[in-house]
């Protein structure tokens, strides 16, 4: 006579109470590893200390940057990046993308210049820009011509910004992120990079006085570029959370 060896209730039950544990551990495994991965490869965190970028950005407010987009697609002008901080390698700095590989820039009389057109910038500070007015130094109305991986980036607060007119041409590799949402204050909650740059009329022309634009120019002649930069006076400078150099 045979006979079939049933599992009771109890160790069914038993059974499925430990599938579904580990069914709830695999999925808190697979949650956290999905956040890990959103914090470490597509999203920043970035607290602003500084005025560099002001009006745009202001200082205490904490933005999120995306790592995602410049795995798609190089940097484009007028985006807002999180780069690697030339002087502190514990520091990010937070810049606005102003010429890209293949623009012929020229900087005169706190006027910018692409490829022979003047860049309107809206998003600039009103103060008149009056420190490093010039780039590069010199009368030449032809300016500088980027390389494919040559970037050139400004703070919109011009007179108090550590940017590319005082350690030079940035590439590609320096730039970590692009900011794009401030989270606080919830008062101006949003993108950061609404405000956009067009391109208006001609360049000076050769004949044209150092450090004036055909208009008349805004600006006065550059000071000396500044070696470092304080707080006070200088970069806008971005500390992360979940990224390389916190």
């Amino acid at each position: 006579m045979q006979i079939s060896k049933q599992p009771s209730q109890v160790q069914t039950k038993a059974k499925k109470k430990e599938r579904g544990l580990l069914m709830e551990v695999a999925e808190v495994a697979v949650l956290a590893f999905g956040l890990y991965l959103v914090i470490n490869f597509i999203l920043q965190t970035v607290h602003v200390i500084g005025s560099s970028m002001y009006p745009t950005l202001k200082d205490q407010d904490y933005l999120i940057a995306t790592r995602i987009d410049y795995r798609l697609h190089p940097p484009e002008r007028g985006d807002i990046i999180i780069m690697r901080d030339p002087y502190n390698a514990h520091m990010d700095f937070i810049k606005r993308v102003i010429a890209v590989p293949g623009d012929r820039l020229l900087i005169r009389g706190g006027e910018v210049f692409l490829n022979g057109r003047l860049l309107q910038e809206p998003y600039i500070s009103p103060e008149a820009w009056t420190e490093n007015a010039d780039y590069p130094q010199g009368n030449d109305p032809a300016g500088v011509l980027l390389k494919p991986d040559d970037y050139f980036v400004l703070g919109d607060n011009r007179n108090h910004s550590s940017d590319s007119r005082v350690f030079g041409l940035i590439h590609r590799d320096q730039i970590e992120a692009r900011a794009w949402i401030r989270v606080l204050p919830l008062s101006r909650l949003g993108p950061v990079d609404g405000v956009k740059s067009t391109l208006g009329g001609a360049a000076p022309s050769a004949s044209s006085p150092a450090g004036k634009s055909p208009s008349g120019g805004r600006g006065q002649a550059p000071t000396a570029a500044r070696n470092g930069a304080s707080e006070a006076n200088g970069p806008i400078t971005a500390s992360c959370s979940g990224c390389r150099n916190t």
